[in-house]
């Protein structure tokens, strides 16, 4: 899910950044204000060792889940914002997983997207009871995967010299394929499986509390 340095054109990286730099801010500001920073921490831990986790599939690659619409459910959207824009930086400072110039759209594809779209797929289906958690992990990734296609795929499409791509050399055609298929068979279920699994058990230690 990470896209590395060199996929993305200067013109795709910096619009990404400018996509989402204001959403950081802003997430930031209200984390400030929060009142249960220890648990944010521990959850964001959490979120961080997930994604280090790579899953191999049939196919010869592989992915993770994110954690994302977990914290979103937790702590708000916003605040899941904040926590995934420190666990990918540190993930592409310390460890090169993603990059720098890709940083601002890897932000959006795993921070943004997930957070916002796993929070309202919860907040509509609530009533369905624990099932709403696993929608939420499995929705929330399904567009983060999409997204994540959709800017990768765009770059064969409009950054070209002649007939050859200058960036990420496979048009939509391969991309959305290419990722949606195994996050909707494996990838997405997984995720709505931790949703599932995390919060049944802190709504469980809090009515037991």
């Amino acid at each position: 899910m990470h896209i590395p340095d060199g996929f993305l054109s200067p013109e795709t990286c910096a619009a990404s950044y400018a996509v989402a730099i204001p959403f950081v801010y802003y997430s930031f500001k209200k984390v400030l204000d929060e009142e249960h920073l220890a648990r944010l921490g521990v959850l964001s831990a959490l979120a961080f060792v997930v994604m280090m986790i790579n899953i191999p599939i049939p196919g010869g690659t592989s992915g993770h889940a994110l954690g994302t619409s977990l914290l979103a459910i937790l702590f708000g959207p916003w605040k899941a914002v904040a926590s995934l824009s420190v666990v990918l930086a540190l993930q592409a400072i310390i460890f090169g997983d993603g990059g720098i110039t890709t940083y601002g759209a890897n932000l959006i594809v795993m921070g943004i997207i997930p957070a916002f779209v796993g929070y309202w797929a919860w907040q509509i289906t609530r009533k369905w009871g624990k099932f709403s958690y696993f929608l939420s992990g499995y929705v929330s990734l399904v567009f983060s995967s999409l997204t994540a296609s959709l800017i990768l795929g765009l770059q064969a499409l409009i950054f070209r010299h002649g007939a050859l791509p200058l960036y990420f050399p496979y048009g939509l055609k391969v991309t959305v394929p290419a990722m949606l298929v195994p996050t909707l068979l494996f990838f997405a279920p997984l995720e709505g499986i931790l949703n599932l699994a995390v919060l049944s058990y802190i709504k469980k230690d809090e009515k037991g509390s």
